[in-house]
């Protein structure tokens, strides 16, 4: 950030560095750093020259690696991780002759930057880790390397992260008794039913039947069919199954499982030119659907109540998390709640908690804002209302402001709804909406 900022300046620029420059800033480097991290793992990773070639054309195209992997998503990050994890297992391995100690001690500190980056990160090196005991038998330093780094990079990651949610000075002793164990907390925040529910609930087996379709397309058919067993399929087999034990599942969650099973599977060899065809269009078609639509209103959205005035309440319903620092220092005058998937007549109570009367002085200066899928038809019963249709103490939305290239996949209940019901309404009705909310007085 400090290179892009004298970057902006010597581009005549005096103000600092805009929210959504940094944004887009951020979206090219992980976009660089995945393209070129990963096919480096991929030259490591694969012996065959010929089926290297394969892995590294099959991720490269992939709309995974074009989407997700261009999101500063904390998967995203984990992918990179699980990659070269996986590259100093084997670095570490087929070198018999010495101990390996600095591959060991970036090893071990990938591993710790990975627990406290997501608690699942250990789960895709279970098995491959294996592969390190008769090394740890043979060179015993290497092991003493593992821990001592894994001891400093530990030690860090809690000062830093304690430093960050505590307001005291941190010391020796308040970091012995009080410390904050970030991995940990997730842990205990994840294995409490209430807080997934909030997120979502899904049956365990939607990873394998749903969620590694909607990433693979064709190729999934080509993992059935004829996978290579190899190191790194076993790596992704572990990682899904031990993501499956949790009932809140997201495609997402996958993310690190994909390149490594790119790279162990072959392209048909009969019916080749039907399969390219097939796997470029299903990537192309995904590449626009998460790319642009599937919740690509959150950021304009965002930007958008930077520049807005005398709003001092957001509420964010069904959406993805906003990031609060695009506001560019409005997050200090505007409170941002994320409601999530919260029930419809809970999302209504806490409008009308917040809901400022629109004849008071008070609404000249303060002002409740919900930013919510034009497709969330429970709305309608407040939206199409004018001001004289409420009555009087009525919750009155008023439209404020819409990002037509919205689609929240999120939100379709073809249980209750039906296919086609649910399609008409989440395709026919995209959009991010931002709504002034009142109370008619």
């Amino acid at each position: 950030m400090l290179l892009l900022r004298w970057v902006w300046i010597g581009s005549g620029n005096d103000e600092d560095v805009t929210p959504a420059v940094v944004f887009w800033t951020l979206r090219i480097l992980m976009f660089a750093l995945s393209f070129v991290l990963e096919d480096w793992a991929i030259h490591e990773l694969v012996p065959s020259p010929r089926q290297r070639r394969i892995a590294v054309l099959l991720v490269a195209s992939s709309y995974v690696t074009w989407t997700y992997q261009t999101h500063t998503f904390s998967n995203s990050i984990e992918t990179l991780l699980v990659a070269w994890s996986l590259v100093l297992i084997q670095r570490i391995v087929d070198n018999r002759q010495r101990s390996s100690l600095f591959a060991s001690g970036l090893l071990a500190f990938l591993v710790v930057f990975g627990v406290f980056n997501r608690i699942t990160f250990p789960a895709f090196l279970v098995i491959p880790g294996l592969r390190l005991f008769p090394h740890f038998v043979r060179k015993p330093l290497t092991l003493l390397s593992m821990v001592l780094a894994s001891a400093v990079a530990l030690f860090f990651a809690i000062y830093s992260d304690t430093s960050f949610y505590t307001t005291q000075p941190v010391t020796l002793k308040s970091l012995y008794h009080n410390p904050v164990i970030t991995p940990l907390n997730n842990l205990r925040y994840n294995l409490d039913p209430t807080n997934l529910a909030k997120h979502g609930l899904h049956p365990h087996y939607q990873h394998l039947v749903a969620n590694l379709p909607l990433l693979l397309g064709p190729a999934f058919l080509l993992l059935l069919s004829s996978p290579r067993p190899t190191l790194r399929l076993a790596s992704a087999i572990s990682g899904v199954l031990v993501l499956s034990l949790s009932q809140h599942q997201e495609a997402r969650f996958l993310i690190p499982a994909i390149p490594l099973i790119l790279s162990s599977i072959d392209a048909p060899k009969r019916n080749f030119k039907t399969w390219i065809a097939a796997w470029l269009a299903f990537n192309l078609a995904m590449a626009a659907l998460m790319g642009i639509y599937h919740q690509g209103g959150v950021i304009p959205s965002q930007i958008n109540l930077a520049s807005s005035h005398n709003i001092t309440e957001t509420l964010w319903w069904k959406t993805y998390s906003p990031p609060i620092w695009i506001l560019d220092g409005k997050n200090a005058d505007m409170t941002t709640t994320d409601l999530m998937g919260m029930p419809p007549h809970a999302m209504i109570a806490e409008l009308e908690k917040r809901a400022v009367c629109n004849s008071s002085r008070a609404a000249r200066t303060r002002g409740t804002c919900l930013v919510a899928p034009a497709s969330a038809a429970y709305l309608d019963r407040y939206t199409m209302k004018t001001r004289e249709q409420c009555a009087k103490g009525d919750l009155f939305f008023e439209k404020t402001w819409e990002y037509r290239k919205h689609l929240n996949l999120d939100d379709m209940d073809f249980g209750t709804d039906g296919v086609w019901s649910t399609l008409a309404r989440v395709l026919g009705r995209r959009g991010l909406v931002t709504w002034k909310v009142s109370r008619n007085c």
